[in-house]
């Protein structure tokens, strides 16, 4: 599972019969970088690019999720469905401390 900040949300015109319905959000993952530099630096704000999130939890924007990508993204689905990332926790607080 990976972090990351919800930065908008995709609207579809045309989608898969399976997923009519389905919520999908923008996620900036975190970096390396964004624990260590702590608060200063703002939530998103990553040089990777952006993702497409399937959510069906109800997070917002400026929330921080955990995601899960790949096979197992669509494994809670009954039928194959086209789906590499969803979202599988809001978070609330993060802790880090690394080691010195």
């Amino acid at each position: 599972m990976r972090l990351g900040t919800v930065i908008g949300r995709v609207t579809l015109g045309k989608s898969v019969e399976g997923l009519t319905g389905a919520r999908w959000l923008i996620v900036s993952p975190f970096t390396r970088e964004h624990f260590q530099q702590g608060a200063k630096t703002p939530p998103g704000l990553s040089k990777d690019s952006s993702l497409v999130v399937y959510d069906d939890l109800g997070a917002g924007a400026g929330q921080t999720i955990g995601f899960i990508e790949g096979r197992e993204a669509a494994m809670p689905f009954a039928q194959p469905t086209p789906i590499d990332a969803i979202s599988a926790a809001l978070v609330d607080t993060i802790f880090y401390s690394p080691l010195k």
